[in-house]
């Protein structure tokens, strides 16, 4: 049968309206996997823009919620520090974290130190190596392997027959285009799925069985990630591919390998996980929306406006965090000097007083690309460009094959406040054009 939309009960809205202010936790991770986040975001936009949890299985941390506030925070890096952290950490999984690792010998972070969780000026020489790989020349070139790629899985996949479209599609277009970006072994891509699930989830969700599981899965990754670097450094030999740009330029070269694996985990995860959730998200908005999807069938010129859409309406990253450098004053609420501050990206992209009809899903918005959700100043997402080129192709090759894809039961959604994605989604073909 076909999913109906969604609308949530009368009976959850009023159980987030009745909850005292100073006990909203947007980060819980039920509400999102439950999909149950929006009566919450709308009442903090409405009553508490910038919102203070005293109390959470993070810690104490600001919620801001609105577009003008959190493009205020992501657009001071000097207010705002992204060293400490990107994300929630769940205090009690980081000390299981911990022990796990220090029973290993292990003193570092299961995922290291990325050029995300830099600040200036040690942030901006670390991303500018990686920038030429995704650079508009390299995925101009990239554009036409992805094509013929995504061609094969969509020829591949069954007619009459439910799958999960997830694992099939959005999971091995995104490994296919990563291997490419790293030059990894192409048989072995679908390592890299694994291993960014591995670290965008937490023991019992995702394919994480117990943290030794967790860190034993760092570890193989970090492994393969070593031997390739000393093999394309030892050789001399490199490409334009991202790990032979660390190793070419003079001031990523001798980096530490506690760098390298948190740079290799930060483009992993965000090449991964943002762009699959946003293939999955559009088949399923498009299915819900029948009418957005006849426009689009109607004309196919559409499909840049969708994408856009799209990732405005999913948020693959329904937040990032960072930390005050000194006392702040905002929208009047004062941050204090080390405060915890989270820009919910997921909120702001549905804030109407920037974007107009901002709950309805359309795809010939007149300014589709005005979202929040590759972030804004330094730390602006580095391969936005690549994740558009993939969805594009991906539609435009699915409009050439399939007049019909069905959703046919609700999708399975993460359970975490970070990755708003989807772990399965059934869908039926019912025939090709």
């Amino acid at each position: 049968m076909n999913v109906q939309v969604k609308n949530l009960s009368s009976a959850e809205t009023e159980a987030i309206a009745s909850i005292p202010l100073a006990q909203i936790n947007p980060g819980d991770p039920v509400r999102f996997q439950n999909d149950t986040i929006w009566p919450m975001f709308e009442r903090l936009r409405r009553e508490d823009p910038v919102h203070f949890t005293p109390d959470s299985e993070f810690g104490p941390y600001w919620s801001i919620t609105t577009w003008n506030d959190i493009m205020a925070v992501d657009t001071d890096h000097g207010a705002f520090s992204s060293a400490q952290g990107i994300s929630l950490v769940n205090l009690e999984n980081l000390a299981e974290q911990t022990r796990v690792l220090e029973s290993m010998g292990r003193k570092r972070s299961l995922v290291g130190a990325g050029f995300i969780t830099m600040d200036e000026p040690e942030h901006s020489v670390h991303r500018k190596t990686v920038t030429p790989t995704v650079a508009p020349a390299n995925i101009a070139k990239m554009a036409p392997i992805v094509r013929e790629r995504a061609g094969a899985i969509l020829d591949s996949l069954p007619i009459g027959t439910p799958f999960d479209w997830v694992d099939l599609v959005s999971k091995e277009l995104t490994a296919m285009t990563l291997a490419t970006l790293f030059d990894f072994p192409f048989e072995d891509r679908r390592k890299l799925t694994y291993w960014s699930d591995m670290v965008t989830n937490s023991p019992g969700h995702g394919p994480v069985q117990s943290w030794m599981h967790k860190a034993e899965a760092m570890v193989e990754c970090f492994n393969a990630f070593d031997k390739l670097w000393d093999e394309r450094a030892e050789s001399g030999e490199l490409g334009a591919d991202l790990i032979s740009m660390l190793i070419g330029h003079p001031e990523t070269r001798a980096m530490s390998r506690e760098q390298y694996h948190g740079t290799v985990v930060l483009l992993i995860v965000g090449g991964n996980d943002t762009t699959r959730n946003t293939i999955s998200g559009s088949v399923y908005e498009l299915h819900r929306n029948p009418g957005e999807f006849e426009k689009l069938r109607a004309n196919p010129s559409l499909i840049p406006s969708m994408v856009s859409e799209t990732i405005r309406w999913q948020t693959p990253l329904a937040h990032m965090a960072r930390v005050a450098t000194k006392d702040v004053e905002l929208n009047g609420k004062t941050i204090r000097e080390g405060d915890k501050v989270v820009m919910w990206y997921i909120s702001g992209n549905r804030d109407e007083a920037m974007i107009p009809n901002a709950h309805s899903y359309i795809i010939d918005r007149e300014r589709p690309r005005q979202h929040l959700s590759f972030g804004f100043g330094v730390h602006r997402c580095v391969g936005n460009r690549v994740a558009e080129m993939q969805l594009t192709i991906i539609w435009e090759e699915i409009l050439k094959r399939f007049p019909q894809i069905e959703v046919v039961e609700e999708p399975v959604r993460s359970f975490s406040p970070f990755v708003h994605g989807f772990e399965s989604m059934q869908v039926l073909i019912p025939s090709r054009l």
